[in-house]
């Protein structure tokens, strides 16, 4: 998917209400999970042992992180969509403003409660910025694009990239806990279910040409062309070896 692809056809408003939505209530999200200080999601566990290094906000290090692993894109051949730069932005500058407006939390009790809330947001946040079809975040689009180029399994490639990424960001600093765990564990149910509660809807066979666009190829493999999946039916229109597939086998 182009850029420009995507922001054509039918629900666009409601996509992109979906995607910038998802996007910050991700960073929203990611923010709750340092707050709480009991161990991050993989990659945040990178920028934020990063940001320990560097001096700079754990946000503004996601942004760069962002952008270098979408300069990665290009030897790998892989084309960003509208939601790609816009997870590279969007993200980081949510968790910014979140930590900078929410206090400190202090007690177990109410931290454990905080990383409840960021895991669910989060689950919340994937299954609507996925949902919204326009393009992978820089991340699942390496690791897509690695599985493509390398032929091993989406579950082999992402479960090394992360093993790589956490590793190196425990050497930096970064705090790897019960939640990094607990995250693992939850992320890919809870993202399978909020995908297909944010499902919208594919173009119909009946569509005018400049709708086509509004159906993502990776969203209707596995089913016939143009037919509108019901959000029940989400995962079997779901290719295992798109964002989509990779984010439902975490």
């Amino acid at each position: 998917m182009s850029i420009a692809s995507g922001t054509r056809g039918r629900h666009l408003t409601r996509r992109l209400v979906q995607l910038y939505a998802g996007l910050t209530l991700y960073g929203i999200s990611s923010a709750l999970l340092v707050l709480a200080g009991l161990g991050l999601e993989p990659w945040g566990v990178l920028h934020q042992g990063l940001a320990e290094r560097t001096g700079l906000t754990i946000g503004v290090v996601s942004i760069v992180v962002g952008a270098v692993v979408l300069l990665l894109w290009i030897p790998i051949r892989q084309r960003p969509g509208l939601g790609t730069v816009s997870n590279v932005f969007v993200i980081g500058l949510a968790m910014d403003g979140t930590l900078a407006l929410v206090p400190e939390i202090h007690g177990l009790p109410a931290r454990i409660a905080l990383l409840a809330l960021g895991i669910v947001l989060n689950g919340v946040a994937t299954g609507l910025y996925i949902a919204a079809r326009f393009g992978p975040g820089p991340r699942d689009g390496l690791m897509t694009g690695l599985h493509r180029l390398t032929g091993r399994s989406i579950r082999l490639t992402r479960t090394l990239i992360e093993i790589a990424v956490v590793t190196t960001g425990f050497l930096l600093g970064g705090s790897v806990g019960v939640g990094t765990v607990l995250y693992a564990l939850s992320i890919g149910p809870l993202a399978q279910f909020f995908l297909r509660f944010f499902a919208v809807p594919e173009a119909t066979a009946g569509t005018a040409p400049g709708d086509a666009a509004d159906t993502a190829p990776e969203a209707t493999a596995g089913g016939a062309p143009g037919a509108t999946p019901e959000p029940g039916a989400v995962d079997a229109s779901v290719a295992p070896a798109s964002p989509e597939g990779a984010i439902l086998r975490r």
